[in-house]
């Protein structure tokens, strides 16, 4: 099943399941979070759903789900760390590292990615695989991680990365990817009966129809459950979401990244196999607040 969270044409927004070219509404529930809390089994209940049933021509599909935490992986495709070796970066991207999204940077398909001109001039972008974590819990191995995954959705995790050098002079680095709309996430949660194997997904990223990363789920180093167990120290609750770490083929590590960098204009489809295509376009600062932007700031 297609979880999924759309505004019908009165703006009421609620979650659903998307059944073809319909979005059935999810009865009883608010937000797709609330799915997961319940405990209940979420593939039962969207197969369930019987609410109210909406084209989908008629509404506007948003994020899937606003997690209470979004934990986010750094180096777990191992391509992507040689690839930045073409830049001389300052830090190792090593396995392991893990740091919080900011979830007020979310937004959902067709949603626009502003660009801050007066905060960076090097927009890059992040095809990721990302997972809904099915319910509370800590400490646990990853013989029993199978367990705390709850779906699978796509993350553009969108990186200034003028900003990203110098917070990497310290080896930390956050606020670069989380400035508001920088958080691309959907189109929907897939729920995992229909991905029996995470690992054989191809995962392609295009700008203006331009294949730009391309790779298999299954070139990342770590297993799904050494991930999601390694972190499980950090707690988890129910509708948290792990990103799994970007492919190989971003723009911050060309050669010739100045002509790779996104600009306002600019449409993004990031697409998984079996899961679909998360699709934002690019705009300005004045197009989204209707004023210039102030002059850039360097960092």
């Amino acid at each position: 099943m297609k979880l999924i969270t759309f505004t019908d044409p009165d703006g009421r927004t609620r979650p659903g399941v998307l059944d073809g070219e319909h979005a059935v509404e999810l009865a009883g529930l608010d937000t797709i979070r609330e799915l997961y809390t319940s405990g209940e089994d979420p593939a039962t209940v969207a197969a369930g759903a019987n609410g109210e049933r909406i084209a989908l021509a008629d509404v506007r599909l948003r994020a899937p789900i606003i997690p209470k935490k979004f934990f986010h992986t750094s180096g777990n495709y191992r391509e992507h760390e040689e690839e930045s070796k073409n830049v001389g970066w300052t830090h190792e991207i090593a396995p392991w590292i893990v740091f919080f999204q900011n979830v007020d940077a979310i937004v959902g398909p067709e949603d626009p990615v502003v660009y801050p001109s007066h905060l960076t001039d090097e927009l890059d972008y992040e095809l990721e695989l990302a997972i809904v974590i099915s319910h509370a819990g800590k400490h646990f191995s990853a013989e029993e991680a199978d367990d705390y995954i709850g779906g699978f959705l796509i993350f553009n995790d969108i990186t200034a990365r003028d900003i990203q050098r110098r917070e990497m002079r310290s080896g930390v680095f956050s606020y670069c990817k989380a400035i508001d709309t920088f958080c691309p996430l959907g189109p929907w949660i897939v729920t995992p009966d229909e991905i029996p194997d995470p690992y054989s997904l191809d995962m392609q990223l295009r700008v203006n129809g331009e294949q730009r990363q391309k790779s298999l789920s299954g070139n990342m180093s770590q297993t799904l459950p050494e991930v999601i167990a390694h972190y499980s120290a950090l707690g988890y609750s129910a509708g948290d979401v792990l990103s799994l770490g970007t492919v190989a083929g971003v723009a911050g590590f060309r050669s010739d990244a100045r002509s790779w960098y996104l600009k306002p204009g600019d449409v993004i489809e990031a697409e998984i196999e079996r899961i679909g295509v998360l699709r934002n376009p690019v705009i300005s600062w004045e197009q989204a607040h209707g004023v210039p932007a102030p002059p850039l700031r360097r960092w």
